[in-house]
């Protein structure tokens, strides 16, 4: 038994290549793209947090609860990361694992938290990060619970923001995931909308 995993959606960034703002929040098919992200990911987790800085008042519409980076100064990802593992364990305590997702991806895998599960197990890993078309995701990870502290001093006393450079540390297994063919072409599950161009993308993909 692999046990309850919980769940942190990261929208902590500053989303620069937007223009600012919230990128989750921007309209795709119409509704805003962290919907379409929540309810890929709902069904593969417990517990669910949305780790988001500045007011959550904006965030009250999806009901659910909503916690800055515990680590300041916008740190990345990795803050994100660890703010799911910190929240678990006050709130979830019964949770075996943190899956951590990307909010700007509207077409993540319905799969994505079994595979990664499987992989882990299968390899006797520490920790899992998928991967598509030649490149990793490792902000779509598995993390346990136990690397917390690990994660915080990190953080704090060395001042590590890279998350390869965290994960290299660890036994990682990594997931890759097929482009999945659709009317409007292949499509990576991955693809995020960083920038203006790539939300007129997944509004064509989204179409199909």
């Amino acid at each position: 038994m692999t046990g309850i995993v919980a769940g942190v959606l990261m929208a902590g960034g500053q989303s620069r290549r937007m223009g600012g703002g919230d990128k989750c929040l921007r309209a795709l098919a119409g509704k805003p793209i962290l919907d379409h992200v929540i309810a890929r990911v709902r069904p593969q987790v417990g517990p669910l947090l949305l780790n988001a800085n500045g007011d959550p008042a904006r965030f009250a519409g999806f009901g659910l609860p909503v916690v800055a980076d515990v680590v300041g100064d916008f740190a990345g990802p990795l803050a994100g990361v660890l703010t799911g593992l910190e929240w678990a364990a006050a709130h979830a305590p019964e949770s075996a694992w943190l899956a951590s997702f990307a909010t700007d991806a509207p077409f993540l895998p319905a799969d994505l938290v079994a595979r990664l599960l499987a992989a882990v197990e299968a390899q006797g890993a520490d920790l899992a990060c998928a991967a598509s078309n030649g490149r990793d995701h490792p902000v779509f990870g598995l993390w346990p619970p136990r690397l917390a502290g690990d994660l915080r001093r990190a953080m704090i006393e060395e001042g590590l923001r890279k998350v390869d450079l965290w994960t290299a540390r660890y036994r990682l297994a990594s997931v890759d995931f097929p482009l999945v063919e659709t009317p409007a072409g292949p499509l990576d599950p991955f693809f995020n909308t960083n920038r203006p161009e790539d939300l007129a993308e997944a509004k064509r993909f989204a179409a199909m």
